[in-house]
């Protein structure tokens, strides 16, 4: 959860009660509608109600809804169906279903369909308002976040992340913090993680945001090509140079280069890399005229620059320069619970340019997608999702129509090799547990840098159970 200072619009929001902040209640039954209503109006949330589905369905396609609170069991169109049409008209909206027939497989279902939460019948109120509070204080706290939704979209050309796993959150505030300042940024991570869109984020969250935003990618190009692109030329310069080029800085005066794949530079440019962010000036091939430019440096990398440097391969007084701001993009296998919305967003994309607008994932398909390593990352689940749309005769996409991999003996054997199996069943749990708490902390460690306080955050633990949990583990 973000700490919220006071006099925060968001702790206002989440704390008054603001008539912008409106639930909708949707049950069958009048003595419980209206114990639901008189409940959440006294802790101030303006309420609607809806005695059936199709009441609740016209009134969640006339307006917007701060929250839905949504029987499972109701006449016409059920809860599920009022659940699909409140994530249709807002994808943000968080929905509570409520039954007295509640079972395990359809709270598996709701949840997989992105319900917030599921209660069973009678309902605690203290447990619901709880949870409403919890609800409306998060929508808020995303609402502010634009690099996670729309909000970030409405500027023109500014990219949607889709996501809100606790990495990504933490990402997005570092985002929000180094895009108001004319720090470089580095971005680390692995290859299709989708570091160009937090790049483009921090250009569009930036002052620098009508200015231009110019891309390069550093291993696309020939070594001998990479100087002319960056720097431009003279007419004359070199055989075939028959007039003059600008080059990626002059494009970006004003604005945003954004280099990828930095640690792919020759030495001879990053020489020249390293003027340019010291003295904010070059020239161009072939020419003796010197140009200054105000650009800001986004630049990102799958490869270890730390490593490099100790190597040789990579000039340590660039690095420094670069690094000022590291950001660590997470890879999909650390942000898992983000891969349902991931996988319907591109369902949606590609549903739409192939013609297929009603294909749908199947719960063993969800299951698959999120069991799955995707070493690809999101680029390999984008693709996964756009060849099954291709593949499939019906408008369900299966487990099979994916095609994943999977190898599930193998990866109980391997279990065997790492974790001791003798003894009684709860010292292997034990074991077993321990073996994860600490892979958990090392990765959560990684991410952050070494910075136990934004590892705390990741783990959702608090900073004091986290330095007690590595004492236990031996961990530094």
């Amino acid at each position: 959860m973000m700490r919220v200072s006071r006099g925060s619009p968001l702790l206002d929001e989440a704390q008054r009660a603001p008539a912008c902040v409106t639930i909708l209640i949707v049950e069958d039954k009048e003595s419980l509608r209206l114990m639901l209503r008189k409940t959440l109006e006294a802790e101030g949330f303006a309420v609607e109600t809806a005695e059936d589905g199709h009441a609740a369905i016209r009134s969640l396609r006339q307006k917007r809804h701060a929250m839905v609170l949504t029987d499972l069991r109701l006449p016409g169109p059920d809860g599920i169906q009022v659940l699909r049409t409140a994530l249709e008209a807002d994808a943000d909206v968080p929905v509570i279903v409520m039954t007295a027939f509640g079972t395990v497989e359809t709270a598996v279902e709701a949840m997989k369909l992105g319900a917030r939460d599921f209660l069973s019948k009678p309902i605690d109120t203290d447990h619901l308002l709880l949870l409403v509070r919890r609800a409306v204080e998060e929508r808020a706290l995303r609402r502010e976040n634009m690099i996670l939704r729309d909000a970030l979209a409405d500027r023109s050309g500014a990219p949607v992340i889709i996501g809100e796993s606790e990495p990504l959150k933490i990402l997005a505030r570092e985002c929000q913090r180094v895009a108001n300042t004319s720090a470089t940024a580095l971005l680390l991570g692995d290859s299709g993680t989708g570091k160009e869109l937090f790049a483009r984020a921090i250009h569009h969250l930036s002052p620098r945001r009508d200015h231009p935003f110019v891309a390069l990618n550093c291993a696309a190009i020939p070594e001998t090509l990479l100087e002319n692109e960056l720097f431009g030329h003279e007419k004359g310069s070199y055989t075939g140079a028959t007039s003059a080029q600008v080059g990626k800085f002059e494009l970006a005066t004003g604005g945003t280069l954004f280099l990828d794949e930095i640690g792919d530079l020759s030495q001879g440019v990053q020489a020249k890399l390293l003027r340019v962010l010291q003295e904010h000036a070059f020239e161009r091939i072939g020419g003796t005229i010197t140009i200054e430019v105000d650009v800001r440096i986004v630049a990102a990398t799958n490869r270890d620059l730390q490593a490099d440097v100790a190597a040789g391969r990579f000039r340590e007084d660039l690095y420094y320069r670069l690094s000022v701001f590291p950001l660590h993009v997470p890879a999909l296998s650390r942000r898992r619970e983000d891969i349902p919305l991931l996988a319907r967003h591109f369902l949606q994309k590609h549903g739409a340019a192939l013609g297929r607008r009603n294909a749908t994932l199947s719960e063993d398909a969800f299951a698959a997608l999120v069991a799955h390593s995707w070493p690809g990352n999101i680029r390999e689940l984008e693709n996964a999702l756009e060849r099954a749309l291709i593949l499939s005769d019906g408008d369900v996409i299966t487990a099979q129509d994916l095609h994943l991999a999977s190898a599930p003996s193998a990866t109980k054997e391997r279990l065997r090799e790492i974790i001791d199996f003798t003894g009684p069943l709860e010292d292997v749990v034990a074991r077993a547990a321990t073996l994860v708490e600490e892979l958990k902390i090392r990765d959560a460690l990684q991410a952050s840098d070494g910075n136990k306080t934004k590892a705390a955050q990741l783990l959702d633990v608090s900073y004091k159970t986290l330095l007690n949990k590595m004492r236990d583990l031996g961990l530094r």
